[in-house]
């Protein structure tokens, strides 16, 4: 088995057709074709029904399983050769940044910025999706590092925490609760909440704290990312549960502290447990870290000043 094969059948399996994955590799088709053959025939297993020409392919069941193995070692052999380019002085890489929407404005964003500003010849690769996802690319090797929410249970993904982020109920400023100082978990029953998606880290905190409340919102709608729960509260459809670090500095909305212990979610660092970190996630690793450190600092100061 050679690497080579590997990624040639790695291109086939995504463009799910020969003719294009030799184009996307630059092979003649008979010869992509003849290497995708011999590593079946090493294998022992066929990884592709073939359609009647045109190249069109199908993954089988053989293909299915193995293909998260291929992808594995095919995204370790690109991070060693990231790994190899940042020793000689980060001048040129790439580095994969997941986060979860609500971390990209107020935390990846900044330290992007910084980022970018003293490594200008790093490529950088954000990719937005919930920490679910994430864990799953991280361990795929998809990405480098990413901003998560605790806890993670996955083998081989190792997380740092860094802070812990604030939740707040977000209404609009003719709500009837628009007013109040601080609610307590108890007050969400039977009130009218506009409710992220399935696999929302932000939907399991708000809705596991309900149940150990003994309570049961009403939820108006459900489904939203961040800016659409955000508008469908600023139009006046419910109240939403959101962290404090999302509310837009120039919004409108009330943002409603809960009544102690509060609510809150702990945001954490991952990346994979079972191979050093890039030098340049490490780098952005202490960023975020020091922005944290900053932003923990701020939280504790209003935190008093309450």
């Amino acid at each position: 088995m050679q690497l080579h094969q590997l990624t040639y059948v790695l291109a086939v399996a995504e463009e799910r057709h020969f003719t294009r994955a030799a184009e996307r590799l630059h092979l003649a088709q008979p010869s992509l074709s003849r290497q995708v053959r011999l590593l079946e025939r090493e294998l022992g297993v066929l990884l592709f029904h073939r359609g009647p020409g045109q190249g069109l392919v199908t993954l089988t069941s053989d293909g299915e399983a193995l293909m998260p193995f291929v992808r594995r070692v095919v995204a370790d052999v690109e991070a060693t050769s990231a790994e190899a380019r940042a020793l000689r002085g980060m001048a040129r890489g790439r580095l994969s940044i997941g986060a979860t929407p609500s971390l990209i404005t107020r935390v990846l964003a900044p330290a992007l910025v910084e980022f970018h500003a003293s490594h200008p010849g790093i490529d950088l690769l954000v990719v937005e999706a919930g920490s679910r996802e994430l864990v799953r690319q991280l361990a795929s090797g998809e990405v480098d590092l990413a901003l998560v929410v605790l806890p993670i249970t996955d083998p081989l993904v190792a997380t740092v925490a860094l802070f812990d982020d604030p939740l707040v109920l977000a209404v609009a400023p003719d709500h009837p609760l628009a007013g109040r100082h601080r609610v307590g978990v108890t007050e969400l029953d039977g009130l009218a909440l506009v409710m992220f998606r399935e696999g929302y880290d932000l939907r399991a905190v708000t809705l596991a704290a309900c149940r150990d409340a003994g309570v049961t919102p009403r939820l108006v709608s459900q489904g939203g990312e961040m800016d659409g729960v955000l508008a469908f509260v600023a139009a006046g459809l419910g109240a939403a549960v959101v962290p404090a670090i999302a509310m837009p500095a120039e919004s409108t909305l009330s943002a409603i502290p809960f009544k102690r212990p509060g609510l809150s979610r702990t945001v954490a660092l991952a990346h994979r447990e079972d191979r050093p970190v890039p030098r340049p996630a490490q780098a952005l690793m202490a960023q975020l870290a020091a922005l944290a450190t900053v932003m923990a600092a701020g939280e504790a100061g209003a935190a008093s000043r309450n």
